[in-house]
Order: C-alpha cells, then sequence, then structure tokens
C-alpha cells in the first residue's frame, strides 16, 4: 500500500515526464543496453529503431504516475503487458534491473527536480507495480506449466508444412519435435517464437497471431515478410525456413481474445491483421451454427488477400457468414473500392448487439472505430489489438 506522500509526489513528477516526453525513455533503454547488453536478447531491436517501444514506454510511465492512486484503471493495460512479458519469459530477476535504470534515468535527467524524497517515492511506486506484475505474471506461467501439452520457457518445435497465403504471406505449421501435446488456447491469442537469423548479433523475439482454432497438436503462425521501410529481420529469416527446420516456441498469450458471447460477431481487419481473426473464424464455424458472422477485409490487391480461398469455401458452406472485402487498388475481386467505409453496410451490421474485433494497421483502426462509434456502437463492443507495442486508438 502506497502512502499518501508517495501518491502525491508520484503525481506530482506527471509535468516533469511530459516536459521530457521520450526523451526519458530514449535515455533508459540506452542505458538499459550499455549496462546490460545481455537484454537484446529480449528486447525487439527494431521497435527500438523505429522509437515505437520508446513511445510506449514513455504512455505507460505517464499512465502509471497519473493513476497511482486508481490502479484498476490500469488493469486492462497491465493485463497487456504481463502477457507480452510471459510470451518474452520476462522473471522476477529482472524487475530490479529495470527499476534500477529508471530510477537512474531521471536522476540524470532531472537532478535538480530528483530529490531524495522524490527518488524514495518512486522506487517505492515501481516496487509495487513490479510486485503487481511479477504476482500476475507468475500465475500466466503457472497456467502454461500445469496445463496439459503446457511448459515453460522456450520448447523445440519442427516446422510441419508451409503455405503461401497470399504475395507476401506464409503460413507456417509448428508441431513440437518431441510428439507430445501442445496446451490449448483462446483465439486471437499469439505465440513467441525465438530464433537467431544468420549474420544477427542477438536472439530475437517475436509474437506472432496464432491463425488456426486450437488443435492441442500443433501450432499456426501466418507470417507477413516485411519489406518496408526496411527488410524485417525475423519476418525474412522465418520465409528462408523450409520445412523441417526447427524453431524454439513460448507458450501461447494474449488477452486480446473472442468473448464468450452468443451474440453476433463482427470481425474487420487489414493487411496480415487476419491472422487472429483466422483463429477466431475456425472457432466460430465450429460452435453456434446460428450465431451471425460478418467478415469484413481490406487490403491493397487481390494479389495480397490471404485466406481467400478458404474464407470463400467457408461462406459457401455456412449461411450465417458473410464476408465483404474492399481493395485499395480495386479489382474483380472486391466488393468496394478504396478505403474501408461501414456505411455501405450499415444496414446489414449489428450496431446495437453485435461484438466487433479489429486488427491491423493503427491507423486503419482509429479510423474503422471512429466509423464505428458515429454508427452507434458502443465503445465497450469493440475490441482490438495492434501488433507490437500498445498504443490508444
Amino acid at each position: 500500500m502506497l502512502s499518501d506522500k508517495t501518491i502525491e509526489i508520484v503525481k506530482s513528477t506527471v509535468p516533469l515526464l511530459a516536459e521530457a516526453g521520450t526523451v526519458v525513455t530514449d535515455h533508459f533503454y540506452k542505458r538499459l543496453f550499455s549496462h546490460n547488453p545481455e537484454l537484446k536478447n529480449i528486447f525487439n531491436m527494431s521497435n527500438q529503431d523505429t522509437g515505437r517501444q520508446q513511445f510506449a514506454l514513455f504512455n505507460a510511465l505517464a499512465a502509471y504516475a497519473q493513476n497511482i492512486d486508481n490502479l484498476a484503471v490500469l488493469k486492462e493495460a497491465l493485463a497487456r503487458i504481463n502477457h507480452k512479458h510471459t510470451s518474452l519469459n520476462i522473471l522476477p530477476e529482472h524487475y530490479p534491473i529495470v527499476g534500477a535504470h529508471l530510477i537512474g534515468t531521471l536522476k540524470e535527467l532531472i537532478p535538480e527536480q530528483f530529490t531524495a524524497d522524490v527518488e524514495y517515492a518512486w522506487r517505492e511506486a515501481y516496487g509495487v507495480l513490479a510486485d503487481i506484475c511479477i504476482t500476475e505474471e507468475a500465475a500466466l506461467y503457472a497456467h502454461s506449466k500445469n496445463n496439459h501439452g503446457g511448459w515453460v520457457g522456450t520448447r523445440q518445435f519442427e516446422i510441419t508444412d508451409k503455405h503461401v497465403e497470399s504475395e507476401f504471406v506464409t503460413s507456417f505449421t509448428l508441431t513440437p519435435v518431441d510428439g507430445k501435446a501442445v496446451i490449448t488456447y483462446k483465439p486471437g491469442q499469439y505465440i513467441g517464437i525465438k530464433v537467431k537469423p544468420e549474420g544477427a548479433e542477438y536472439e530475437e523475439i517475436r509474437q506472432y497471431s496464432i491463425s488456426q482454432k486450437s488443435n492441442a497438436k500443433n501450432y499456426r503462425i501466418s507470417v507477413k515478410k516485411e519489406c518496408q521501410p526496411k527488410p524485417g529481420v525475423v519476418s525474412n529469416f522465418l520465409h528462408s525456413l523450409e520445412q523441417g527446420a526447427r524453431v524454439e516456441l513460448y507458450p501461447p498469450a494474449g488477452d486480446f481474445i473472442l468473448k464468450n458471447e452468443a451474440t453476433p460477431v463482427v470481425l474487420i481487419s487489414a493487411g496480415v491483421g487476419q491472422t487472429p481473426m483466422m483463429a477466431m473464424l475456425q472457432t466460430l464455424l465450429s460452435g453456434d451454427k446460428s450465431q451471425a458472422i460478418s467478415y469484413l477485409h481490406a487490403c491493397e490487391n487481390s494479389r495480397e488477400f490471404s485466406f481467400k480461398g478458404y474464407l470463400a469455401q467457408q461462406t459457401a458452406m455456412h449461411p450465417q457468414l458473410k464476408t465483404f472485402t474492399w481493395f485499395n487498388q480495386g479489382g474483380e475481386e472486391c466488393d468496394f473500392t478504396g478505403l474501408m467505409d461501414l456505411t455501405v453496410l450499415e444496414a446489414s451490421l449489428p450496431i446495437s448487439e453485435g461484438a466487433f474485433y479489429l486488427c491491423g494497421p493503427a491507423s486503419f483502426m482509429a479510423y474503422v472505430k471512429g466509423q464505428l462509434l458515429d454508427l452507434g456502437v458502443q465503445s465497450s463492443n469493440i475490441h482490438y489489438e495492434i501488433f507490437g507495442p500498445h498504443q490508444a486508438l
């Protein structure tokens, strides 16, 4: 339990954080990796290059300071962080390292304002946050370890199938080398994969949504080969692997999941944002045959439209499933040309009672969420996933 004085002091530092901006987190990461370069085997260094990780950490710090007297407000954000940490195998011993560099950063950047009282308050506040995360993550690790097919840490898997889905997306079926069962997961969750690409200085960990319903035998990920603004280190390496190659996986994680609702469902995606939608769709189609499902997808053109054969087949087989596609460049195989415009489907969308799931680039989801709100969809009925460091829409 934090003291009133600590709460007051930490909240008073919010303007200091806002004034410093991402300078704080940029300095923090440089300090962290300078003193503890081994952590480069855990952190996504590509996100360091783009500044996305620094931006996400700054927002998290500011949110924590602002809501330190009402952490219930941050419950959803903390749950998302805890799941991400387990997919990276973040352990209790990592927290003191991060805390030391956070305090060191604040002392170095704002020495005049970072008095002994302020330092004590931040140490106390960080300790409470670390304890919360460690406790929640311990429960997640226990779930992965104790359930049938589960494990902790990495486990070796073999690529037992490799299937091209579109111009840039390829699916990989991953089967455990030991031949045993794998832990089940909730549709929408992702899995952490650890590889060491040829020529890479450090190991790389990435999270990819599982793109099929749970079967307790294997996992499937569908990976976009990133080319712009520069080639993706891990995605290009994975695309170079052939059937029979081995990789290491962490257990499934993630809080963007299909809710247990008997309501109409609308799955909305753009680009490779289809991947969690595949697991959701397959799960829905294997359940209540009367539940209305709308599948809306946007991409550049037919060459980039993944899973189109599967979607056409399922639409023909399941009358409760309706699919609609937007190609930005147009073409005969799409329903609409240009950006996704939901007003054309307003009469057929379950505005008042539906559950809406979004996945794709942040700009796309912000654009679609705005349309849904304008149409009258309640914000609580809109669920979304952003690949990489999370941010608000």
